[in-house]
């Protein structure tokens, strides 16, 4: 019997030690006037997903969010999962550690699905349903500039994604590395003064580099980009986002073939605030190259270490 539990709880210690993940040997070469079937279309919906936009903030607190996924596809095929993310504050409220991942996902696959992700034929029968657990991203977010008059939050973000997924040859998840690089500028404008409510409207925009390796000494460079609009007050947040990245291999004029390397979503997110608590529910409709729906709810705990870090500071002088 298969465990949900793989390598990925030492994942983190191979990262700070330096060791490097390889990936396994691919099904195509690295022929670069080939497209490969390494893309966001043909796997599951966690190999490499269209990236959360950030609206210009870091996140100033130790936040944890722990939430369940389901994913419905639009051949058939169905995934749930349960998600983890953690914000951690680096020393100061202009930096923060992020780390997220699918613990363990569940998935039963159809028959138009297999045949749509060209699995090979004899490994559909193990195709069909399965338990394994997801990549881990990894993410240093740096505040560039902070709101002010006429400037913009500023913020940028280096993210690395490990080969921990597994079943390749399942088109679950890639097992090879991948990274991206973004930043995102957000300006919020005052709806109100009521202490009570405080309305706020913000816009934001967001553009990066994506990379992922597609097979040996290959790899697939994507431009990303995104856009939000946000409505907040001290009780809730209701954002809508645009977001994708466009990989180079769509570009490609063999023979007609497709890269499917193009994903493209719209995301809705409302987050409720109590006290220390959010409670989070979020739909995302892929638009392109990303052929799923995805309903989450969770809920997530904050804990503003920085100040109590402070206090605890003055309180020994």
């Amino acid at each position: 019997m298969k465990s949900c539990f793989p390598r990925w709880l030492y994942i983190v210690v191979l990262l700070i030690m330096g060791g490097q993940v390889d990936a396994q040997t691919p099904l195509t070469e690295a022929a670069l006037s080939d497209v490969t079937q390494i893309a966001p279309y043909y796997f599951g919906p966690n190999a490499f997903p269209v990236p959360e936009m950030m609206d210009g903030r870091v996140q100033k607190e130790l936040r944890v969010e722990l939430a369940g996924d389901y994913f419905k596809g639009f051949h058939g095929d169905h995934t749930a999962d349960l998600f983890l993310k953690v914000n951690i504050p680096l020393w100061t409220n202009r930096a923060n550690l992020s780390l997220w991942m699918p613990v363990v996902e569940w998935y039963r696959n159809s028959d138009e699905r297999i045949a749509r992700s060209n699995i090979q034929p004899e490994r559909w029968d193990d195709a069909r349903k399965g338990c394994l657990s997801g990549d881990v991203y990894v993410t240093a977010d740096v505040q560039i500039l902070l709101e002010k008059d006429w400037w913009p939050d500023w913020v940028v973000r280096a993210a690395l994604k490990t080969a921990s997924g597994g079943e390749y040859f399942h088109a679950r998840y890639y097992d090879s590395p991948g990274y991206f690089f973004d930043t995102s500028v957000g300006k919020s404008l005052s709806l109100g003064n009521s202490p009570k409510w405080h309305h706020r409207l913000r816009a934001a925009l967001s553009t990066g580099f994506l990379c992922w390796q597609t097979d040996n000494g290959r790899q697939n460079d994507a431009v990303q980009f995104g856009a939000m609009l946000k409505w907040e007050n001290s009780f809730f947040t209701l954002s809508e986002t645009f977001a994708g990245y466009s990989g180079w291999e769509h570009h490609t004029s063999n023979g007609g073939a497709t890269a499917h390397d193009v994903p493209m979503v719209l995301r809705t997110d409302f987050i409720y605030h109590v006290k220390q608590f959010d409670v989070v529910a979020s739909y995302q409709y892929g638009l392109h190259d990303y052929p799923f729906h995805q309903a989450r709810v969770g809920v997530a705990y904050k804990w503003d270490i920085l100040r109590v870090k402070n206090e605890k500071m003055k309180s020994e002088k």
